[in-house]
């Protein structure tokens, strides 16, 4: 920003332009909350980060009452690009209705975890063999990946086998492409302990302004770590279903619907995987041995 301002590409009369141009840097306290843009104006006012309740959107009302948008600092960055380029460059990348680049977050269970600039649509199997090395210890090791971010519901191996990185591609299989950040685990890792840690991560950044999101999010996270025992009831598992079916969609912002996505993609590709943990709790016998988080 110094640089620009000692350039005079920002300030007085920026680039000659007649018009004055200033960027103000604030730092937050890394609450995840103010990820939500109404949030962040929010916290930007000096009050607690909670989401607007909206109409009036920023752009009619937003920062002490201004016009206001709000961008993610991917899409200031390619602009430049764009306007140098020209639209229909960018425009040449991906699918119809799915165009451009993305710059993936790719971790966990691969060989050379990286962040990575790649067009839109690329099969993910290309994606993580390409840039990452492949999955450790192979891709007949995959056990399911998480493709957009903690908030979208995993994919098991045989949908990551074809799937594009895509919007369209990701909703058909009914996933996302959330923020592109790939989570890979292979098959040592216990999917419900890890499921369950995410919904320990939601319960605790939940602002607490909406009551499904406030009381739901730790509901669904004490069940999942009886869960991760095996100390559940079978049945449960339909209740948790229910419950995350009463979070999502019924709250101010998207933090609910984060909080039930994993936990409905871990129900609907690995219910067994969960019945059987129950079941051998039941009989006694050691259930995650070896077993270790994406994440170590």
């Amino acid at each position: 920003v110094l640089e620009a301002y000692a350039a005079g590409l920002v300030g007085k009369n920026a680039c000659g332009s007649g018009w004055d141009f200033d960027i103000y840097i604030h730092h937050g306290a890394g609450a995840y909350i103010c990820g939500e843009e109404t949030a962040l104006l929010e916290s930007l006012e000096g009050k607690k980060g909670q989401p607007r309740l909206k109409p009036p959107f920023p752009a009619n009302a937003g920062l002490y009452g201004c016009p206001t948008t709000v961008n993610n600092v991917e899409s200031i960055a390619v602009a430049p690009t764009i306007l140098r380029r020209g639209a229909g460059w960018f425009a040449g990348f991906g699918r119809p209705n799915n165009t451009g680049t993305k710059v993936f977050c790719i971790s966990g269970h691969v060989e050379r975890p990286c962040n990575i600039e790649e067009e839109m649509s690329i099969p993910l199997k290309t994606l993580i063999e390409e840039h990452c090395g492949g999955v450790r210890g192979g891709w007949g090791n995959l056990k399911a990946i998480i493709p957009g971010g903690s908030s979208v519901p995993m994919i098991p191996k045989d949908i990551c086998d074809t799937v594009l990185m895509d919007f369209d591609a990701l909703r058909d299989v009914k996933s996302g492409l959330g923020t592109a950040a790939v989570i890979v685990m292979d098959k040592s890792t216990d999917l419900i302990r890890a499921i369950a840690r995410l919904a320990y991560f939601y319960k605790h950044e939940s602002c607490g302004q909406c009551t499904p999101c406030r009381e739901g999010t730790g509901w669904m996270w004490r069940v999942l770590e009886r869960m991760v025992k095996g100390e559940a009831e079978t049945s449960e598992i339909d209740t948790l279903l229910d419950v995350c079916s009463q979070v999502e969609g019924h709250t101010i912002c998207a933090l609910g619907d984060a909080a039930a996505w994993p936990i409905q993609g871990l129900i609907r590709h690995f219910r067994q995987e969960i019945e059987d943990r129950i079941t051998n709790y039941r009989q006694g016998r050691p259930h995650v041995a070896g077993h270790t988080l994406a994440a170590e």
